[in-house]
């Protein structure tokens, strides 16, 4: 909104600073320092209302020390994160831009689901919360919803570099080496010299006429991948300011990719592919960064507030889908390879139990607990030193990731 005002009051009355407002990088740094101030000044006050309504964690006992006391600490810090990030983006991103919309529906979204399931097993005293099955549902629903809109809406588009000489394109300028906007379905993959991939290609290959269907294999992937990053972001909140922690050191990495690639100079040099109008997510990551470092505040050990699922699912959906805007989802289990471990502890830990049990009559485990983190802290190591390792795990990875944009 202040975005809009400032542009009338730029456009009519000349009126002085109002120009820092249309530069990506001062709404940005805006975005952080207000979602940092709302997290933590208000932030507080959340979690005292929580207090105040009771609204605490039950703790199922898993034999995990320190476990016990964390009994009442108050859940649905979600709130938090979600409110953080949305003020600063209503206040400073374009509101128009098919990028923010699509975030902002995902972010209610999903905050609407992990409400639902914290709510009942606190005020419900249903352990189990909302069912799976309405769960994967509404990740569903979100998908096709994502899916549907970045396949057909109109300003969801790419522009590709013009195949000329290069003395040519020397001749003509920066602007003449890229064509027209275009709609495609390409997306980026790492570790490849022409790092490019239509989906399309997955049914052109049996008539090529089929191009113009490329939604029946685009749309189911988009599902997949936002079930199963909000599944892994939930299934790694298990320890104090985990979650949080991460998904920071995830989500600053894809700034670096929205806005390299929202940039027709640095997409050029880069030579990565130039998404038009998607450097406006930088705005909303720069946000939600804020909201979760303002969030850690309080979660870190000894954490007095937990996100729930209020604010793990709706952590999992914002990443995957802006991972899927800027085209670089073929990342995610390099970038979210923390995300991935924990859900594949829990895969291999169920699948070798049942296994194990039919074919030797006895269940054996693989980790001595899943999710992973569970496994460290059966083995003895404090929970902040596991949390810390982790952090720097997830460093390494985005380094990595960031890396690939030149290692071909």
């Amino acid at each position: 909104m202040l975005y809009y005002l400032f542009e009338y009051l730029e456009q009519q009355y000349q009126f002085p600073g109002a120009s820092l407002f249309g530069f990506i990088t001062f709404r940005a740094a805006a975005a952080i320092i207000l979602s940092l101030l709302i997290s933590t000044i208000f932030g507080k006050r959340i979690i005292n209302f929580l207090r105040r309504q009771q609204v605490g964690e039950t703790i199922r006992d898993l034999g995990l020390e320190g476990q016990v006391e964390k009994a009442g600490t108050p859940t649905m810090g979600g709130i938090i994160i979600i409110l953080a990030t949305l003020i600063p983006v209503l206040l400073l991103a374009k509101l128009h831009n098919i990028y923010i919309i699509l975030l902002i529906i995902t972010t209610l979204w999903m905050g609407v689901i992990g409400f639902l399931d914290d709510y009942i097993k606190k005020f419900k005293n249903d352990k189990e919360g909302l069912k799976g099955r309405f769960k994967v549902l509404g990740q569903v629903g979100l998908g096709i919803i994502v899916g549907t809109t970045l396949y057909m809406h109109p300003e969801v588009t790419i522009k590709e570099k013009i195949d000329a000489p290069q003395e040519v394109v020397m001749a003509q300028g920066v602007s003449a080496q890229f064509q027209a906007e275009a709609k495609s379905t390409k997306t980026t993959i790492p570790f490849v010299k022409h790092n490019e991939f239509d989906y399309a290609d997955l049914i052109t290959w049996i008539n090529p006429e089929w191009g113009k269907y490329a939604w029946i294999v685009f749309i189911p992937i988009v599902i997949f991948i936002i079930t199963a990053v909000s599944n892994g972001a939930n299934l790694t909140d298990g320890i104090d300011g985990l979650a949080a922690g991460t998904s920071a050191i995830i989500v600053i990495t894809l700034a670096i990719f929205a806005w390299v690639s929202g940039n027709i100079i640095f997409s050029d040099y880069l030579n990565i592919m130039y998404i038009p109008r998607v450097e406006e997510l930088t705005i909303y990551i720069a946000a939600f960064v804020g909201a979760l470092v303002g969030f850690l505040w309080y979660n870190t050990y000894p954490a007095q507030v937990f996100m729930g699922d209020t604010g793990s699912l709706t952590i999992g959906g914002i990443i995957a889908v802006i991972a899927i805007a800027v085209r670089k989802e073929w990342l995610i289990p390099l970038l979210c390879g923390i995300f991935l471990a924990e859900n594949l502890s829990v895969v291999l830990q169920v699948g070798y139990f049942k296994y194990t049990k039919k074919k030797f009559g006895e269940g054996r485990r693989m980790f001595k607990m899943a999710p992973l983190h569970h496994h460290f802290q059966k083995l003895g190591y404090h929970e902040s030193k596991i949390v810390t390792r982790f952090w720097i795990v997830g460093i390494l990875l985005a380094i990595i990731t960031i890396v690939t944009l030149k290692i071909r």
